[in-house]
């Protein structure tokens, strides 16, 4: 990394100046001349039949001027989580549904001049439900005689699995078996910005949306398809995005935005309430794990098995996608000989769970981290000595190659920096009557980078140059605060030799960015920056060409220089700008280039977290006071991104192993939607934390990168899980820990 200038350096984020100073310009802040405000008729009953929908009081309120109900669309079944053309999953959704199947189920929308005029709308509506069985426990949900959500559709929509080595024998192997069952909560993403879409129907015929999304052309798909318009009729663009965590990964409003244009031909914005992103979006997938793992006495794995039942909610949506996600990185961690791992997805009457932070990688985690602490705890070994003994190490043979693995280094030197051994010490000498008690903890987690093998993982860019030798990267990379196209504006500029200011980005719209899968998956820097390096080297290669026709020399004789310049072996020298006049006035040409990037394979990222806390046995209140974190990144593209995505990542972590959990009463409402009762952490709630990346290069990343962006939450949960279960000297099988859950298990 010496000898490159702009990679592996911190730059903040290109838009930060804009953000802070509020000049910015997210979909909520947008306006149109005759626009109206859309609200979502969403249903009160978790599971019922639609039987009428009068809205003739509603239509007769001054500023009303439509409203369409689930008796107004095609009942055209299709899956909102459908990532390309072609995508071949369970078709479960429609625009607005005939039948609820959770509290918050969209079942029309209306449409009006101002917001309040819309919101008293709703309250004129009336909607005649035929009441069906709900169930909302995945357990009872696959127990025969249960309601089913979907005709055609069992309500254990499909096992997934995968194994190697023999089970049988490896128990057989085993010293101890340990049996166990762990819970994770449904939650939300909690984005600071709430969901939103803007659609606007021209006197063409042509739809163009403007919406909060992490998938623009995945979601032209889908507004084409259940609205019978052509892909040229529907433009699909991406403002500014505050936060996604998955939940924008599907299309959510966007077509009810667009019934209601066409219907008005006027622009229509539909926006959500915060009680509403609750539970008419995604969540979080809660999950059973049940886990049985043989060790011998010294700590070595020999065999595990892994059985996870998944709460997908009411809709198929991402609950297989999440499955087979999950099941992949039961592997990519240990050196367990024998392993077998099964998902099933359960539709449930509960809002409909989907992509979120880890996608599937910290409910696994949560629950195996969980059990390991356990087992040290049986086996009177360290933690630490457990992790060392069973991770895989780069010349390991798994199922599937992860490259080049370091979470051992991790482990080292999070103890190194945390001083591990000499905090369990002081933790295992405190006073045993005291009301505070000290605990420490840690936890290893792994999360992919792209979707390598399962989807087709590429993404396309088009870099133009300019006459002053500035250039116009177009991407369709989706920034969602993480600040990728920043990323990317750094890998062009160091292989062109310029400055970062000397890149501009033109970002995520379906009528003029190339294509992209969509941005999840931790693909951001493994995928796109290698498709902007790609790019970059295509527009280098294509200078060099124009300056050696120019200078009528052979292209060996040609290179870049510095500060825009080109070289030639004899000491000519020419500017940027004299090869895009050449181009322009000799050859009657432009100087563009699009360069389209596959990724190569599969890797995996890699973290191990440290945590000192102290539990109040009176209150069971937690307070988190040191935390440290370390992270494989394979090699740092932009430096400050990486440690404000692990910070952000450890919030989120911190929130699944302590606070955060949407309940639901025995109707299937949900009792905690606004951010008072749902508890999120706030910042003075966060510890201290202490963070290092190892730097070991990691191919085919760009520059040896790789991912941190849903690897930074992974481990959070179960480390701070761990302390909390070692403070209070008991094993942990259920987050979040909340005061009266902890209360619960010390029996008061």
């Amino acid at each position: 990394m010496a000898e490159l200038r702009v990679v592996g350096q911190g730059r903040p984020v290109k838009d930060a100046y804009a953000k802070v100073t509020g000049q910015i310009q997210y979909t909520g802040d947008m306006k149109f001349q005759g626009m109206l405000y859309g609200k979502l008729i969403l249903s009160d009953r978790a599971h019922a039949r639609v039987v009428s929908i009068d809205a003739s009081e509603a239509l007769k309120l001054p500023g009303v001027e439509a409203v369409v109900t689930c008796f107004d669309v095609p009942e055209k079944p299709f899956n909102t989580e459908l990532r390309f053309y072609d995508h071949d999953i369970p078709k479960t959704e429609q625009i607005f549904h005939r039948v609820s199947r959770h509290v918050g189920d969209r079942i029309g929308a209306v449409a009006a001049r101002d917001l309040p005029t819309a919101e008293k709308a709703l309250t004129l509506i009336k909607v005649e439900y035929e009441d069906l069985p709900a169930v909302f426990d995945v357990r009872e949900a696959i127990q025969e005689g249960a309601p089913q959500i979907h005709e055609g559709i069992p309500n254990a929509i499909r096992e997934i699995k995968v194994s190697r080595g023999d089970l049988e024998a490896g128990f057989a192997e085993a010293d101890l078996i340990f049996e166990d069952e762990y819970e994770t909560p449904i939650i939300a993403q909690m984005a600071m910005e709430n969901h939103v879409s803007t659609a606007l129907y021209d006197h063409n015929g042509k739809l163009t949306v403007y919406t909060s999304t992490q998938n623009i052309f995945a979601v032209r798909n889908l507004l084409s398809y259940a609205l019978d318009l052509p892909m040229t009729r529907v433009r699909v663009v991406k403002p500014p995005l505050g936060g996604a965590f998955g939940s924008k990964i599907p299309m959510v409003l966007e077509a009810p935005a667009a019934v209601l244009a066409m219907k008005t031909g006027k622009p229509v914005k539909v926006e959500l309430k915060r009680k509403e992103n609750f539970v008419a979006t995604r969540t979080r997938h809660g999950s059973v794990v049940r886990l049985k793992t043989g060790v011998k006495k010294d700590g070595t794995l020999v065999a595990q098995e892994i059985d996870v039942l998944l709460n997908t909610g009411a809709y198929v949506s991402s609950g297989l996608n999440v499955g087979m996600a999950m099941s992949h990185k039961g592997f990519k961690p240990y050196k367990v000989p024998n392993l077998s791992f099964r998902a099933v997805p359960v539709l449930t009457n509960l809002p409909n769970a989907g992509a979120m932070r880890g996608y599937g990688s910290p409910q696994l985690f949560a629950a195996q981290q969980m059990q390991f602490n356990k087992i040290v705890r049986a086996l009177g070994i360290d933690m630490t000595e457990f992790q060392l003994k069973n991770l895989v190490v780069p010349e390991a043979e798994t199922l599937a190659s992860v490259g080049n693995p370091r979470p051992v280094d991790c482990v080292e030197k999070g103890m190194e920096m945390f001083d591990w051994e000499r905090r369990v010490q002081e933790a295992a000498s405190q006073d045993p009557a005291a009301r505070i008690r000290r605990g420490v903890g840690m936890a290893v987690g792994c999360h992919g980078n792209g979707v390598f093998g399962a989807h087709r993982d590429f993404i396309s860019m088009i870099l133009k140059m300019n006459e002053d030798g500035t250039f116009h990267l177009l991407t369709p990379s989706h920034d969602m605060g993480n600040g990728l196209p920043t990323a990317e504006i750094m890998v062009v500029a160091e292989v062109l030799g310029i400055l970062p200011e000397d890149v501009e980005t033109y970002e995520t719209d379906t009528d003029v960015t190339p294509w992209n899968l969509g941005d999840y998956s931790s693909r951001g820097v493994f995928v796109c920056c290698n498709a902007a390096r790609k790019a970059a080297e295509a527009m280098r290669d294509k200078l060099l060409s124009l300056a050696a026709m120019m200078w009528e020399t052979d292209g060996s004789q040609v290179s870049l220089g510095t500060d825009k310049e080109i070289l030639c072996a004899d000491g000519r020298k020419a500017t940027f700008t004299d090869v895009i006049l050449y181009a322009h006035r000799d050859r009657q040409e432009d100087v563009v280039v699009e360069a389209s990037y596959a990724n190569e394979a599969g890797r995996t990222s890699y973290g191990a977290h440290f945590v000192d806390l102290e539990v109040d046995l009176d209150t069971g209140k937690v307070k988190v006071n040191d935390y440290v974190a370390v992270h494989d990144v394979g090699a740092a593209i932009n430096l400050q991104s990486l440690e404000g995505q692990l910070e952000g990542g450890i919030h989120m972590g911190l929130g699944y192993a302590l606070t955060e959990e949407m309940t639901f009463d025995e109707k299937g409402a949900m009792t905690n939607a606004n951010l008072k009762r749902y508890q999120m952490l706030k910042a003075g709630d966060m510890p201290e934390i202490r963070i290092a990346f190892i730097e070991e290069g990691e191919e085919p990343g760009p520059y040896g990168a790789k991912s941190i962006g849903e690897c930074a939450t992974v481990p959070s949960g179960p480390a701070v899980a761990n302390a909390v279960a070692n403070a209070l000297n008991m094993d942990v099988y259920k987050i979040p820990l909340r005061p009266e859950r902890i209360l619960e298990l010390l029996g008061k």
